[in-house]
């Protein structure tokens, strides 16, 4: 989603005193919002990208996702 349709979620939370800085903020669009806050959903920051950890229900395992990096194409 473009970020003006995104909210700003804090990976450690920030009535637990979770920083508002970019390395403890994530951008996330309204429903995700919404389904980290109130599901099994994680979300955590590894080397400075956040990943999301699905429920168990979905995978056993647990496996942590990453969204793919974005190259920007060379305009020379």
């Amino acid at each position: 989603r473009p970020p003006s349709w995104c909210e700003i979620h804090h990976v450690l939370e920030w009535e637990n005193n979770g920083p508002t800085r970019i390395e403890n903020c994530v951008m996330l669009c309204r429903p995700c919002h919404r389904l980290i806050h109130h599901s099994d959903w994680e979300v955590r920051m590894d080397g400075g990208r956040p990943e999301f950890i699905p429920p168990g229900w979905i995978d056993i395992d647990r496996k942590p996702r990453q969204r793919p990096m974005v190259h920007l194409l060379d305009i020379a």
